[in-house]
């Protein structure tokens, strides 16, 4: 329920105040996030009244006139025009399990379909493939038999349905959601094969149970916690702090601390996840715990959610002290092979990057034992320009009081095309600027965003660029010239362990400033050379792109 502050009375300067409510409460209110709120305020849509809130009247004309009206970003249009009335589909569905008790697996694909995508992507909800069931929750007989297994996020009860085809009892399987329709359908679907009335299978959100000092414990915790649901900063960050998950506050690793807090000495737990949750560094404090026990398996199932970009991995671990010798069982698709636990030591941020086999690992390793610096905190950088609006602002072609910008697509290895958009000269104009200084500098790189490879491009021409473009630009003291540096990051070398380590589609600055810079081997060059550069690492090429240590 939005809380409007209502401040219509006189100031004191005899001027009426206008009724206002927080920017939170604004993103509620219009289904976006609270940084698009704060971009429509930037823009003008908005009108901000004080620190961190906007009148209630700009919000209402805000939906009467602009909403669906402008393309204002992707994401909000959907947000606001996709959606369905989630108060009657959950009554809708109610009545029809309880009318028909025998056909809940079928009411529960047609109740998955009847969800908007907005509904969806607030509640964090994709609905796990039965294939992906199958083979991340894979149990003996033999040791589900008197254990007990439980779903924090059972939704329609698919790892449910699975447990109980592994030999679980059914009166020793837990279920927890907060949608009424799914803990039902899940009810159903466990009395029509098993004939049992389970009560414990209920509507609650895990994350609260969690905040009993005697919340219950598990031998096998196997679920797919909700990815990115939208909950409160704030109330992330209190859960965050009650579990103990440092400031890794996003959903998906509050869930991973959490079944974490319910599970046995010894019992194994088995999330599905995003891929980001694997090598982004706001989960490196989940990370960081991951490795600290025995992590059984890493899985990459790749792209099973329909409409979703994300790959979808997943982990399993054992609650217990690692066994350094054991190794860690990865499959990426069709291909498994094992890993040592040290080789993920050496990554950055904790990164588990299941993608990599052993002699890559071996040689990152090798990699990394070799003195380098980095460019974190030693280079400035900048944001290509957010125009708020491309159709409004952007000519294909120069006009009087136009400046060209670069978009990330003109960023080649070693040329820039030429110029295709042009702007507004007026920087006020736009949504998000870097300052001027950043864009002028006297040499600067620029590099694609958007992208799964490293594409430098050495400017000294005060270039613009916009938001599918970024800029660095090394500190004057950083021991390597900044055409040098780079060559180097777009080099094939740096591009293999750009992917062997993050393997991102976004060329993420945190990850840019991780990269290890062996800047002893390009002191006093003009001009970057890779065979030298690998030698001087007892590095060589491999026949497959990749590289290894020098036989």
């Amino acid at each position: 329920m939005i809380k409007v502050k209502h401040l219509k009375q006189r100031n004191l300067f005899g001027e009426i105040e206008s009724t206002t409510i927080t920017i939170e409460e604004s993103a509620n209110r219009l289904g976006v996030s609270t940084a698009t709120i704060r971009n429509w305020v930037k823009t003008k849509y908005l009108e901000q009244v004080g620190k961190g809130r906007v009148t209630l009247e700009s919000i209402e004309q805000f939906q009467s006139k602009v909403s669906g009206k402008e393309k204002l970003t992707l994401r909000a249009n959907k947000s606001l025009k996709d959606s369905h009335d989630h108060d009657k589909t959950v009554a809708i569905f109610l009545k029809k399990i309880t009318s028909s008790i025998s056909s809940s697996d079928k009411i529960g694909i047609e109740y998955e379909a009847s969800l908007s995508d907005s509904y969806r992507n607030k509640e964090g909800i994709y609905y796990t493939p039965g294939q992906v069931v199958s083979d991340l929750l894979a149990v003996t007989k033999d040791d589900a038999q008197d254990a007990s297994f439980c779903d924090p996020c059972c939704g329609s009860g698919n790892f449910v349905v699975r447990a109980i085809e592994l030999g679980f009892k059914p009166e020793n399987i837990y279920g927890y959601d907060i949608d009424p329709v799914a803990v039902e359908i899940t009810k159903a679907r466990i009395y029509n094969i098993t004939g049992y009335k389970s009560e414990n299978i209920k509507v609650t959100g895990f994350l609260d149970i969690t905040a009993n000092p005697t919340s219950p414990k598990f031998d096998y915790i196997y679920t797919n916690p909700p990815w990115g649901k939208k909950i409160a900063k704030t109330t992330r960050e209190r859960i965050a702090l009650r579990l103990g998950a440092g400031s890794s506050i996003d959903t998906c690793s509050l869930f991973f601390f959490a079944c974490l807090k319910c599970l046995k000495d010894g019992g194994d737990l088995g999330l599905l996840l995003p891929e980001s949750f694997f090598n982004i560094a706001i989960f490196e404090d989940a990370r960081i715990k991951a490795l600290q026990l025995s992590i059984e398996r890493l899985i990459d199932y790749g792209k099973v959610f329909k409409g979703l970009v994300t790959k979808a991995q997943a982990i399993v671990i054992r609650n217990k002290v690692p066994d350094y010798s054991a190794g860690i069982s990865c499959t990426v698709m069709d291909t498994s092979y094992r890993r040592s636990f040290d080789s993920f030591s050496c990554n950055p941020k904790s990164i588990l990057n299941l993608y990599c086999d052993d002699e890559d690992a071996f040689a990152l390793q090798h990699l990394m034992s070799i003195p380098y610096i980095t460019l974190e905190k030693q280079a400035s950088w900048g944001l290509g320009i957010v125009t708020g609006n491309n159709t409004k602002f952007i000519k294909n072609r120069p006009e009087s009081g136009y400046i060209p910008v670069y978009k990330g697509a003109d960023i080649l290895r070693d040329k820039l095309k030429d110029p295709g958009s042009f702007i507004p000269s007026d920087l006020n104009l736009y949504q998000q600027v870097a300052p001027r200084q950043i864009y002028e500098a006297k040499e600067k790189l620029i590099y694609k965003f958007i992208s799964s490879r490293l594409c430098f491009f050495y400017d000294d021409k005060q270039r613009y660029v916009i938001n599918s473009a970024n800029i660095l630009i090394p500190d004057k003291a950083f021991p390597v010239l900044t055409k040098v540096l780079g060559e180097l990051l777009s080099s094939d070398f740096m591009n293999w362990v750009f992917s062997s380590i993050f393997n991102t589609h976004k060329i993420l600055r945190g990850d840019l400033e991780s990269l290890p810079v062996h800047s002893q081997f390009l002191q006093d060059v003009s001009s970057f050379d890779e065979a030298r550069y690998i030698e001087q690492l007892n590095m060589e090429k491999k026949s497959n792109g990749a590289y290894r240590i020098k036989i």
